[in-house]
C-alpha cells in the first residue's frame, strides 16, 4: 500500500453539516481514552516531526534511530483527534444556521405584527414604517452576521487543514530521507572496497561483532 493510500484509508470521512453528531462515526472506535495534556492533532504531528528531525543516528550509520511504538502512538492519537476538531468546526456552522433561522423568524414575526397593526390602525403609518425598518435592520444584521460566521468558519477549516497538510508533508519527507539514507548505507556496506586489494578478508572490520 502506498503512502497516499494509507493516509486516505486512515483519514476521517468528509463531514456533512446535515448529519447529526450522534451519527458521526469515529474511525478509531477502539482507541484508548485521550490524554488532554497531549494537545490537539497539530501539536501531536509537530511532536512526531520533531522526533524524526532530532532523532540520534544509529551506530555506524547516518539513519535516525526512532522509537516506532512512540511514533505510531503519536500519529494514531493525532488521527483520532481530527474527527473531534472537525466536529467543533461543524458546531460553528450549526450555530450560524441556528442564528440565521432565529433572526429570520424574528423578522417574520415583526413584519407580521406590523401588517396586522397597520390593518387595524391605518392612520398610524409611522408605526408600520418603524416596524418595517426594524425588520429590514434585523435581516441586514442577520445577513452580515451570517457572512462573518461563514468566513470565520471557512478560515478556521482552511488554516487547520493547511497546517495538517504541511506537517504531514514534512513528516513524509523526513521518513523518506531516513529510508533513503538507510538504503544507501546498506548498498555501500555490501560493495567490497577494491581500492585496497592487498587486504584480505581477515582484515575487514566485522560490524556485527
Amino acid at each position: 500500500m502506498s503512502h497516499d493510500e494509507w493516509v486516505n484509508d486512515r483519514a476521517p470521512h468528509q463531514v456533512d453539516p446535515g448529519i447529526d453528531d450522534d451519527e458521526f462515526e469515529q474511525p478509531y472506535d477502539a482507541a484508548p481514552a485521550r490524554d488532554p495534556h497531549l494537545g490537539d492533532a497539530e501539536t501531536l504531528l509537530k511532536r512526531a516531526v520533531d522526533i524524526v528531525v532530532t532523532a540520534p543516528t544509529m551506530p555506524l550509520s547516518s539513519s535516525p534511530r526512532i522509537d516506532r511504538d512512540e511514533m505510531v502512538e503519536l500519529l494514531s492519537e493525532a488521527l483520532s483527534r481530527l474527527p473531534e476538531e472537525l466536529r467543533q468546526a461543524r458546531h460553528l456552522l450549526r450555530e450560524r444556521d441556528e442564528f440565521i433561522a432565529r433572526t429570520r423568524r424574528e423578522a417574520a414575526e415583526v413584519v407580521e405584527a406590523a401588517r396586522v397593526q397597520s390593518e387595524r390602525m391605518v392612520q398610524r403609518t409611522e408605526v408600520v414604517r418603524a416596524a418595517e425598518a426594524r425588520a429590514r435592520h434585523i435581516m441586514e444584521t442577520a445577513s452580515s452576521e451570517s457572512r462573518r460566521l461563514k468566513n470565520e468558519t471557512e478560515d478556521f477549516l482552511d488554516q487547520r487543514l493547511a497546517s495538517f497538510e504541511i506537517l504531514l508533508e514534512r513528516l513524509t519527507r523526513a521518513v523518506a530521507t531516513g529510508r533513503q539514507k538507510l538504503s544507501i548505507t546498506g548498498i555501500d556496506a555490501a560493495v567490497p572496497d577494491e581500492s585496497h586489494p592487498e587486504h584480505d578478508e581477515s582484515g575487514f572490520f566485522d560490524q556485527d561483532r
